[in-house]
């Protein structure tokens, strides 16, 4: 069997598949993250996010929910749902000094932790009264 090479960037600094492994996020080390679905033979650009200010440092793919979690040096986190159309952001308080570093679901996908530049890791969960993830 023939290995096939794809170059979807120089260089990447985060990537996570989705539960079906029909989609990857990938970030090619800007503050972007590119959404490209994958049918066996190649990759096609679905959608681009583009809300983290500094370079996106982790990527975390909900395979059960399909949300997808990211981090930055911007030492923001959010939480991305796609409503149909589109990946929404929320965008998680963290209450960190530094870079966030690294992200993970937890296995129920209720709660995530978010790793920093301080070795302080956040853990967040949604907080419905108002709406948003919070550490």
């Amino acid at each position: 069997k023939m290995t096939t090479v794809n170059r979807l960037a120089t260089s990447i600094s985060a990537h996570a598949w989705n539960g079906a492994g029909d989609r990857v996020a990938v970030c090619p080390n800007t503050h972007e993250i590119m959404i490209y679905s994958y049918d066996g033979s190649g990759f096609t650009l679905l959608e681009t996010l583009t809300d983290h200010d500094a370079i996106v440092t982790a990527i975390a793919w909900a395979g059960n929910t399909d949300r997808i979690l990211s981090c930055s040096q911007d030492r923001n986190a959010y939480v991305w749902e796609h409503d149909g159309t589109n990946w929404q952001p929320t965008l998680v308080i963290l209450r960190i000094n530094r870079a966030a570093t690294c992200a993970s679901w937890s296995p129920k996908e209720d709660k995530f932790a978010v790793g920093t530049g301080d070795l302080v890791v956040a853990v967040c969960y949604f907080e419905a009264d108002n709406n948003w993830w919070v550490s």
